[in-house]
């Protein structure tokens, strides 16, 4: 993106973000980190803070992913260590764990052997751990999940997810 493009959804993000703060007081917002495999804990750090992480109640990794729970926990407390040394503050962050018992294998499509991974829950070495995405929605018509389209459930690979397959 260039430069223009970075500062008018930063813009856009920190709007939203205002917007919640007025008209929905109560409600949490956790701005999306990627994951450990995407950027550095610095360049994420600075990247949540431009885009308004002050005004938010958190991040959220790992969101559609595999990598595992742990991997998430240390990388959150490094963008937290990050954020706490350049900017002054912390937030709580959240996993997405629906995918991630076996953690990543390199692939983000439909990868095959991947299992669920912990229910939803507080704690966990994040704030709390989320089932967000649907064990066995697909990523898109690729891995186990070709000739599917995204979003499209399936029945066989959520199965196999269970049952580590």
């Amino acid at each position: 993106m260039t430069q223009a493009q970075i500062t008018e959804r930063q813009g856009m993000l920190t709007g939203a973000l205002t917007q919640f703060s007025r008209q929905a007081p109560n409600t949490w917002v956790y701005l999306d980190a990627g994951n450990p495999g995407w950027a550095g804990a610095a360049t994420m750090a600075q990247r949540l803070h431009d885009a308004g992480l002050r005004q938010a109640h958190g991040f959220s990794l790992n969101v559609s992913n595999y990598f595992t729970t742990a991997e998430n926990t240390a990388y959150g407390n490094a963008v937290n260590s990050e954020l706490k040394a350049r900017y002054g503050y912390t937030k709580p962050f959240v996993v997405d764990t629906s995918r991630n018992g076996n953690g990543s294998n390199g692939q983000w499509c439909n990868p095959s052997g991947r299992r669920i991974g912990t229910p939803t829950r507080l704690g966990g070495g994040a704030e709390m751990l989320l089932w967000i995405k649907t064990p066995g929605e697909s990523d898109g018509n690729c891995g186990a999940g070709a000739g599917s389209s995204a979003g499209q459930f399936l029945p066989e690979v959520a199965y196999k997810m269970i049952y580590g397959y």
